[in-house]
This record gives structure tokens, sequence and C-alpha cells, in this order.
């Protein structure tokens, strides 16, 4: 039991702190990407740290099966290193023993993976769509930015403000450029009407179409008939700027909860069910291969095997991607899926493992004589 704990809380330790480190560097990674959409005014600076939150559970998925694998491997390695594995196999702890205590965390891993990959990836999907929906049908006030030309939510005008009172909302100094219409997309813009206004709001309706109301200005607009510019001066000037909002729709597959998935037929909706599923069952079979691979003789280092782990990794990996691929466009039946790749991998880790036991040794003694009276044959 002593023996148990400790390599329980050896790779433990390991794989979450291998699982923090790498959850770093992604969600970095996302932090870099969503900071410039921001700064573009893609979105408001204020959800940059809810969109962050709403890819860490798609992350978190894909890197708890891998953290687990290099956990597995670097806290085994350091055993193998520091020859404390050699006493444990010197007092009958073989390496088959070794893996059925490790398949405990492949399991918990697998659990903690399958809620993350089967439930909250989805509901992260489906908010973070709803929420890129509602900031693009409230393409009003809260996205006009001052000293940036912006087009308007229903794409019809191009605006520029010189400046944003923050506190009463009120636009100043406001150029509009109102688009042709996707008919006539062929007319230069200088036969639409430009418009100025010194002040100008934005105004929401019941309906919740938004136009944006300018006061104070001057309107021109470019005869067609003799090319002459006519002037006109206002006092107030309404401009479509938001059509009606439309209903929120589930525009992806992966915003589909997977219980939904079920009632499709479509080879994409199948291949979605296939990939959910990947990640937990790998992180069943990566155990079967992590164990034997973090065997290393205590002269080559702790870190002999790391980089043709993580290319065993990678090549897994990226068969279980084309195979999905290939359930996507319906080139592979569903009923086969992604089972080849786990199955393979599987075998893969069995014939790591009993490579070097007894009874893999007598059975390959018992096959060469076959083998030789075939060569004398």
């Amino acid at each position: 039991m002593i023996i148990i704990r400790y390599l329980l809380k050896e790779v433990a330790k390991t794989q979450l702190a291998v699982f923090f480190v790498l959850m770093t560097i992604f969600i970095s990674q996302k932090f870099v990407s969503i900071l410039g959409d921001a700064a573009e005014g893609g979105l408001p600076g204020h959800m940059v740290m809810l969109f962050i939150a709403l890819k860490t559970p798609d992350l978190a998925g894909m890197m708890l099966p891998l953290s687990m694998f290099l956990g597995i491997l670097l806290a085994y390695s350091r055993i193998y290193a520091d020859s404390e594995m050699t006493i444990l196999h010197a007092c009958g702890i073989s390496e088959w023993y070794i893996v059925r205590i490790t398949i405990i965390v492949g399991i918990v891993t697998a659990i903690i993976t399958g809620i993350f990959t089967l439930y909250l990836s989805p509901i992260a999907v489906e908010y973070e769509l709803q929420i890129k929906e509602k900031l693009a049908a409230d393409s009003g006030l809260n996205s006009l930015i001052a000293g940036r030309f912006q087009k308007t939510g229903n794409n019809k005008a191009v605006v520029f403000i010189h400046n944003k009172n923050r506190k009463n909302n009120e636009l100043s100094k406001i150029f509009v450029a109102q688009l042709p219409d996707k008919k006539h997309s062929h007319d230069s813009i200088i036969n639409s009407s430009l418009v100025y206004a010194a002040q100008g709001k934005v105004e929401e309706q019941d309906s919740g179409s938004q136009r944006l109301i300018l006061e104070k200005g001057i309107r021109y607009q470019k005869d067609s008939q003799n090319g002459e510019f006519r002037t006109v001066a206002f006092k107030k000037y309404y401009i479509q700027i938001q059509d009606k909002k439309v209903e929120h729709k589930r525009s992806k597959i992966s915003a589909l909860p997977t219980l939904d998935l079920f009632n499709y037929d479509k080879p994409e909706y199948k291949a979605a069910i296939h990939w959910r599923l990947a990640f937990p069952i790998a992180a069943i079979v990566l155990t079967f291969i992590a164990v034997p691979l973090s065997s290393v003789n205590p002269r080559q280092g702790k870190y002999a095997k790391l980089l043709p782990a993580i290319l065993l990794f990678l090549g897994y990996f990226l068969m279980l991607s084309s195979m999905s691929t290939g359930l996507e466009r319906g080139v592979i039946s569903n009923k086969i899926g992604l089972w080849p790749v786990h199955l393979f991998a599987l075998l893969l880790g069995f014939s790591l493992i009993f490579k070097d036991r007894s009874s893999a040794l007598k059975l390959k003694a018992k096959l060469s004589p076959f083998s030789h009276n075939r060569g004398t044959a």
C-alpha cells in the first residue's frame, strides 16, 4: 500500500505541474490572440478575460491526456534514473503491477477529461457563440470607438467619430459615409451620401434595431443625372445602423450537447461524437504506452526517452485528427470511427510492456524452432 501511494503521488504531482505549465503556455497564446481582437475593436476590452475563460474547457480537455502522459514518463524516468525502480523490481514488483497501479491515474484523468470534452466544452462554446452574436447585434454605441473608421452592424455605412463622452454617451464631430446598396455595389461611394454632424447619439428601439441620431449637420450627395453635389443642412438626421436582432441559433456543431449529436445522421455529427470520446479514451491508452517508455538506464538520464515519447504522442494525435477528417467527409464509416487508431496504440503499449516479460520470452523461444525449420526447408 505504501508503494502504491508513493507511485501515485509521484505521478499525480508531476502531472499537475506539467498540466499547469501547458495550460499557461496555450492560454497565453489565446490571450495574445483575443487581446489583438480587442485592440482592433472586435470585442470590448472588459470581456477579454471572459473569452479566455471560455477557451479553458476545450484546452483542458486536450491538455489533460498529454499532461498525464508526460507526467508518468517524467515521474517513472526519475525513479528509474535513481535506481528506485530496480529496487522495486528486486522486491518482486513487476512492470505489469506498476501498469495496474498507474491505470488508476489514467481512469481518473479519463473521467475528468470526459467531463471537459463531453459536457463543459460544448457549454462554453455555446455561451461564447451567444456572446459573439450579442456583440454582433450590439454594433451601436458600445462598439463605436473614437478616432477609428468602423462599419455599422448592418454594413450599410462607415462611421467615424472624433470624440465620445463616456459619461452621457454623446458623440461629437461625426462623419458618416452611407455605402451603396448591394445591388449597386459597383457604384462609387461618392455617389452615396456623405454626412457630417456636430453631435449625435445612438438610440435603441423596442424591436432591437438601433439608429444613429445626428444633430446640427450637413448631408452631401452627388446627383447621378447632372453630376452636381447637393448639400442639405439639417437639425436631426436618422441613420439605421443595426437591423432587428435575430434569434440565437447554434451555428457550430461543437456547441451542441453531446446527447443531441446522436439525433443527427450526418457524418460531421458522428465525427464530433468520436472526437469528443477520443481524448478520454486516449488518457487510458496512453497509460499503457507511457509506463514501458519510462524505463531508462540510470546512465542515460531521466530525459532519455522524452523526445521519442513526444513524437509518439504527436503521431497518435495526428492519426486521430486525420481519421476524424475522414469521418467528417464520409470517407470512413461511422461504425469504424477512430477505433482503429486507439486499438493500434493499445497494441503498441502491450507490445512494449510484454516484450521483456518471461512469458513473452518463453513464447518467443517456443516459436523460434518453427521459424528455424521454415528457414531450413
